[in-house]
């Protein structure tokens, strides 16, 4: 995968929400910046303000991802966030740091300096130092499972919440919409609910039954969120 496939236009910013299961306007929020009692905020994620509701980038999309493991019990502090990202984009000369391995495994002492310059409070760290060796956080340490890595890239997700979810996007997959080897979910879901028996479906699209389960589990999932 290459940094265009990174910067590849994946989705409408509706239906990255919808996938990350973040509210429409907590994401433009992140992606665009915004007034929030009468003080400006630049945006987390993107280096700029696009000033519209522009396609969401599959970079975007997984750094998005990593907010949405801080964001299900913490508001995002805006400009401690933005001051962290740039640092890290600088010094790795990378536009997406977030969507980069090196952080999260080679760089921890890289990211521990940008997040006390920063001024990062603990719950938001990506790193800690844990009897003098630095470890992930729990939410980041989450976040990195999820994500499906090539060399330092990020190259697929796992929107399911269950670890041992088989249901994955990649860019270059369903256009990047949830699937199990190669099969939408959405595809398999729809069939189980017209009445279909999970054998006769798997045996349809030459899935095993446990695939197909996988993949109602994660569309099931998502209709009860």
């Amino acid at each position: 995968m290459s940094v265009s496939v990174l910067e590849r236009e994946m989705y409408s910013e509706a239906e990255a929400a919808r996938l990350l299961r973040v509210s429409q306007s907590t994401l433009n929020y992140w992606l665009e910046g915004g007034v929030r009692r009468n003080k400006t905020y630049s945006p987390v994620i993107r280096s700029e303000s696009k000033g519209h509701r522009a396609p969401v980038t599959w970079a975007e999309f997984i750094e998005a991802g990593l907010l949405r493991q801080y964001r299900r019990t913490h508001r995002v502090p805006m400009a401690e966030l933005r001051a962290f990202i740039d640092r890290l984009r600088n010094r790795l000369g990378v536009p997406y740091p977030l969507a980069d391995r090196r952080p999260y495994v080679l760089e921890k002492q890289l990211v521990l300096e940008a997040q006390d310059e920063a001024g990062l409070a603990p719950e938001f760290c990506l790193v800690a130092e844990v009897r003098q060796q630095l470890v992930l956080t729990a939410p980041s340490e989450s976040f990195f499972e999820r994500v499906t890595w090539e060399g330092d890239l990020a190259t697929g997700w796992r929107p399911h919440g269950d670890d041992r979810s088989l249901v994955r996007m990649t860019p270059d997959v369903r256009f990047g919409r949830p699937a199990v080897r190669g099969i939408s979910t959405e595809a398999l879901w729809e069939q189980v609910d017209s009445g279909e028996d999970i054998e006769v479906v798997a045996d349809l699209f030459d899935l095993s039954i446990d695939d197909v389960r996988w993949a109602i589990a994660y569309e099931a999932s998502v209709r009860a969120a």
